[in-house]
C-alpha cells in the first residue's frame, strides 16, 4: 500500500518538476551594460566620428538599435535608481548624484531587477559604479546582488584636481572628499588615487564581468556592468592610449567598445548568445562643458543635467540572437524604466508588488508590427520638478530654470567650462520635425498643449511637482543614512 502511495505521489509531483524544468529552460541570462555620460551621438552606429566602435556596430547589426530611448533623469543616481527599480526616480525618493556623505540612499524595500531575478534562482552580479548608497546596508549585496566589485559613487568624487594632482585648496568642493574606494562585496579593497589608477578601471571591470559569465555558464545569471567611463575624469589604458583620431576621449570610447566586444565574445565562445539578452545603454547625455573630454548629443539640445533631449535621449542597443531580429531599428518611445518589467516578462518572473512606472516593451524588442506600448514619458529633474512631458512626437516644456552649455565655451583637456543657468518658457516642440527643440509651435497647436497639460496634471497629483508646489500622493521615501 505504501509503495502504491509513493508511486501516486511521484505521479502528482512529476508534472510540477517538468513544468519548473521547462520554465528554467525558457529563462534567458541577462546582461546590462550601462555607460556613464555616453551621449546619443557617441557610438559609430549613432553618428560617432573619428574613432572606431566595431564591436557595438556588430552588436547593432546582430540586434536592435533604439532611436527614442530615454534615461529617466539626466543625472547619475536618479538614473540608476530608475534603471534598477523600473520607477521614475522621484517615486522612490532619489534625486541628483549622491556623494560620499549623502544623507539618503535607495530604500532597501525597493525591489531591483536583481531581486526580481534572484527570486527565480538567478545568480546575480554587479561590476562598476553603484551610486545608490555608499555603506551598508545600502550597497549592492543588500539590493539583490550576490557579487559586487566597483566604486560606490562617481569617479570624480575624489580629492584630486582636474590636473590629476591632489587638491590643496580647502575651499574647493573636491577638498572634502575621502579617498575613492574600490569595494568588493561590502569591503574596501583598494583606493583609487591617481589618473593611472582610473586608467585601469575599464579593463578591470571587463575582466571581472567576463569571469562572472564563465563561472556561471551552467547557471541562469544576471550581470549588471556599470562602467565608470566616459564620465570625467576620463582615462584609457596604455593599450588604447593614442589609438583613436579623437584624442583621449576617442581612446576611451574605443576601450569601452573593446569591453563590449569582450562580453559578446565570451558569450559566443560559451555558446550562450542564443540564451542571453544583452542591453547596452547610458545613464544620461554628455557633460558638454568638459569640451574635448565630453561626448556628443548628435545634435540634440543641451546635455547632461537638463531635461532637453541631449540630456535624456541616449543610445540603446539590444542583442538576443534568434529572438531580437538582427539589424533592426526601433523608432518607438521607450526608456530605462521599461527594462525591469520587460526582463521580468522575458524571464517569467513576478513584478514587484509596489507600483512601478515602466511598461513591457518586449513587443518592440521582437519588432512586432504596430507595437507601441509606451504612450508617453515625463521629464522630472532637480528634486521633484516636472520640466516636460512627451506624447507621440510632441514635447511640452514647462517654464523652468536649467543649466546651459550654449552661453560659454567649454573647457579642455580635463578642465570644465562654465555651465550657467538659463530660463525657458512654455514651449511645444515636434520632435519628429525638430529634434533639436528649436521651434516653439504651441500657437499653432493649442489642442496639443491642452492635452499634454492634462497629462502633466495627472502626474503632479501622483508624483508631485516642485515647480507648481504640488505634493504627490504616491511617492515613497528614500532611506535615511546615519553618518554617526
Amino acid at each position: 500500500m505504501i509503495k502504491y502511495l509513493s508511486i501516486i505521489s511521484w505521479l502528482l509531483i512529476l508534472p510540477a518538476f517538468h513544468s519548473q524544468r521547462l520554465k528554467a529552460q525558457n529563462q534567458p541570462n541577462v546582461v546590462i551594460i550601462f555607460m556613464d555620460d555616453m551621449g546619443y551621438g557617441d557610438l559609430e552606429s549613432y553618428g560617432g566620428m573619428h574613432y572606431a566602435t566595431p564591436h557595438t556596430n556588430k552588436m547593432a547589426a546582430e540586434g536592435m538599435r533604439f532611436t527614442h530611448f530615454y534615461a529617466a533623469q539626466a543625472v547619475c543616481s536618479a538614473s540608476r535608481a530608475a534603471l534598477l527599480t523600473g520607477c521614475y526616480p522621484n517615486r522612490v525618493g532619489i534625486h541628483g548624484a549622491l556623494g560620499p556623505s549623502s544623507p539618503i540612499a535607495l530604500h532597501p524595500e525597493e525591489v531591483t531587477i536583481a531581486e526580481v531575478l534572484k527570486s527565480e534562482g538567478y545568480h546575480t552580479g554587479m561590476v562598476g559604479k553603484w551610486h545608490l548608497g555608499d555603506k551598508e546596508p545600502y550597497l549592492p549585496l543588500q539590493q539583490g546582488f550576490d557579487e559586487y566589485l566597483g566604486l560606490p559613487y562617481s569617479n570624480d568624487m575624489w580629492s584630486i584636481n582636474y590636473d590629476g594632482k591632489p587638491t590643496t585648496d580647502p575651499n574647493h568642493h573636491k577638498y572634502k572628499y575621502p579617498p575613492l574606494p574600490l569595494i568588493e562585496g561590502n569591503v574596501k579593497i583598494k583606493e583609487i588615487k591617481t589618473l593611472e589608477d582610473q586608467a585601469g578601471l575599464t579593463a578591470l571591470y571587463t575582466e571581472r564581468a567576463c569571469r562572472f559569465i564563465r563561472e556561471n555558464k551552467e547557471n541562469r545569471f544576471f550581470l549588471y556592468l556599470a562602467h565608470a567611463m566616459p564620465h570625467v575624469p576620463i582615462a584609457a589604458s596604455a593599450k588604447f592610449r593614442g589609438k583613436s583620431k579623437d584624442g583621449l576621449f576617442g581612446d576611451v570610447m574605443m576601450e569601452l567598445d573593446w569591453s563590449v566586444g569582450e562580453i559578446l565574445r565570451t558569450l559566443d565562445e560559451l555558446n550562450l548568445s542564443e540564451n542571453t539578452l544583452v542591453i547596452l545603454t547610458s545613464d544620461n547625455g554628455p557633460w558638454r562643458n568638459y569640451g574635448n573630454h565630453a561626448g556628443s548629443t548628435g545634435g540634440l539640445r543641451e546635455g547632461k543635467g537638463t531635461s532637453f533631449e541631449g540630456g535624456q535621449r541616449v543610445p540603446c542597443i539590444m542583442r538576443w540572437k534568434g529572438k531580437i531580429p538582427a539589424g533592426t531599428v526601433c523608432h518607438k518611445l521607450s526608456g530605462t524604466i521599461d527594462l525591469l518589467p520587460s526582463i521580468a516578462d522575458i524571464c517569467h518572473a513576478a513584478l514587484p508588488s509596489r507600483k512601478i512606472d515602466g511598461v513591457n516593451i518586449t513587443s518592440l524588442m521582437m519588432n512586432q508590427n504596430d507595437a507601441d506600448p509606451r504612450d508617453h514619458f515625463v521629464y522630472y529633474y532637480q528634486k521633484n520638478s516636472l520640466e516636460a512631458v512627451r506624447k507621440g512626437p510632441w514635447k511640452l516644456v514647462f517654464p523652468h530654470v536649467h543649466r546651459t552649455y550654449l552661453k560659454n565655451l567649454p573647457g579642455y583637456d580635463g578642465w570644465p567650462g562654465a555651465q550657467p543657468n538659463d530660463t525657458t518658457q512654455l514651449a511645444l516642440y515636434n520632435l519628429r520635425m525638430d529634434p533639436g527643440e528649436t521651434l516653439d509651435v504651441q500657437g499653432k497647436f493649442p489642442q496639443v498643449v491642452q492635452e499634454l497639460n492634462i497629462l502633466a496634471d495627472e502626474y503632479r497629483k501622483e508624483l508631485g511637482d516642485d515647480l507648481t508646489k504640488q505634493q504627490g500622493a504616491e511617492i515613497r521615501p528614500a532611506a535615511q543614512v546615519s553618518r554617526e
